[in-house]
Formats: structure tokens, sequence, C-alpha cells
């Protein structure tokens, strides 16, 4: 990582700040390995329940891929260095384990859209923005955010966002189910934290299986039925009967 893209971890809570603050974090290959070695280390970090995905700009969450760098790329460099990367590393952070969260202030535009779109949850302020501006300047998404805007908002809304190049406020974002929440920006970060600890609260080999699940392209009861049955062979699964029957606060340690 670098000062790019930070990692802060307190306790189960992790925070993923993208810090190119002073170009809106327009996202650079510099920046997408900062997210790579990200995701590397979240992979490992068992404790960590929760990612909250930040910028630190209050103006922009992330307005987009810096056209500056993929603008005079070959079409191969394009390929090799450019949607390859960033398809295989925003794909990474999409799996990690912990559920995650985008913390949505400002513009959220073309790659940072996609960023966001790779997050499990979507938290806005009343004054985001989104948009897909690509056709614009003759481009196409790369990082998988056809697909991931389709499957939330429908095809037919994410077919006239890209083609127009539209853009979206917050208030309809909630509408079309872009995000989940719409808050005022002085209480983003509060609630942010507040939904972050009611999900660190919950057993976490549970809430991981869960993660899995739904994301999952194929399934079926058959998978349901096995992840049930793994998840009652956990510890955590066994304390969280326990403590209901005992009437007391569940204390889960992990897998």
């Amino acid at each position: 990582m670098s000062e790019l893209v930070n990692l802060h971890v307190d306790g189960p809570i992790a925070r993923l700040t993208l810090g190119r603050a002073e170009k809106l974090n327009a996202l650079t290959i510099p920046m997408l390995e900062g997210l790579d070695a990200a995701c590397a280390r979240l992979e490992r970090a068992d404790t960590v329940r929760v990612v909250l995905v930040d910028s630190s700009n209050p103006k922009a969450f992330c307005a987009g891929a810096d056209i500056a760098e993929w603008g005079a790329l070959s079409a191969q460099d394009m390929w090799r260095l450019w949607t390859r990367i960033g398809h295989r590393i925003f794909d990474r952070l999409a799996a990690v384990p912990q559920p995650t969260m985008a913390l949505i202030h400002g513009m959220a535009f073309g790659g940072g859209l996609e960023l966001a779109l790779a997050c499990d949850l979507r938290l806005a302020t009343a004054d985001a923005r989104f948009g897909m501006p690509e056709v614009k300047v003759g481009a196409i998404q790369g990082w998988g955010g056809t697909k991931r805007l389709a499957r939330l908002v429908g095809v037919g809304r994410a077919k006239q966002m890209i083609f127009r190049a539209m853009q979206i406020d917050a208030t309809t974002a909630l509408r079309w189910g872009l995000v989940e929440e719409v808050v005022d920006a002085s209480e983003l970060h509060r609630h942010a934290q507040e939904i972050a600890a009611e999900i660190a609260a919950g057993a976490p080999g549970a809430v991981r299986l869960a993660k899995q699940l739904i994301d999952l392209e194929v399934g079926g009861l058959s998978a349901e039925t096995i992840a049930a049955g793994l998840a009652a062979s956990f510890e955590d699964g066994r304390e969280g009967v326990a403590a209901f029957n005992e009437k007391r606060p569940a204390q889960f340690k992990g897998l």
C-alpha cells in the first residue's frame, strides 16, 4: 500500500481510504496497486469483520479513472495494463471475506462508481452524484461496472445511465437501489460506524458465509443447506444458541 490508499484497522472495523484528494481520487495504476495490497491484507485479517471504503476528500468519493494516465495507452497496453489489472483488483475487492461498505460523498463517476459497485453496501450523502460518463470520451466501463450496475438498478436503467452518460442524484440512486441509505453529510461517518458495529456484532463465520451465498451466480437450496449446517458446527453457532437460551449477549470469537 501507499499514501494513495490507506488501510487502518481499529478492532473489528477496517477503513480503506483513498488518499489522492487533490485529484478527486482519480484512479491510477499505483492506486490500483494500493487497493490490491489492501485486499491481500484483508484476506488474511481474521479479526476484521467489516471494511469501510472511504475518501479523504469531502467533495468526491472518486472522480473515476485518471484519463491522463490511460488516455495515451495503446489498445494492447489498455488491455494489458489498465482494464485487465483493474478488473482483477475490483473483483478481488468484491470477493474479500468481510462485508464492505462504500461511504459516498460528492461524485462517484466512472471507475469511482465501479469501485463503489464492487462493495457490498453503499451509504451516500444527500449531495452525492453518480454517473458513467465513459461514452463521452469514446471509452467504455472496464472494471465490471456494466454487469454490477445492471444487477443493482436493472438492465434498462443501467443502459440509460451508460448510453446517455447520465448523472443521477442521491434520491434517485436510493429509489433505484444503487445505494442502501442516504444521510446528511454530517452524519455519514457516524452512521457508517453504527452500521459497521451492527455487522461486527454478528457471528463472523455466519456473516462471511452469507456474503458468499448471496454473491454466488449459481446457487440454490442445496448450497444454503450445506452452509447452514457448516455454520451450526462453528463454535460461534453453538455460542449463539447458548446465549439465546441463557438470555445473555453472545460472545462471538470467530470461526
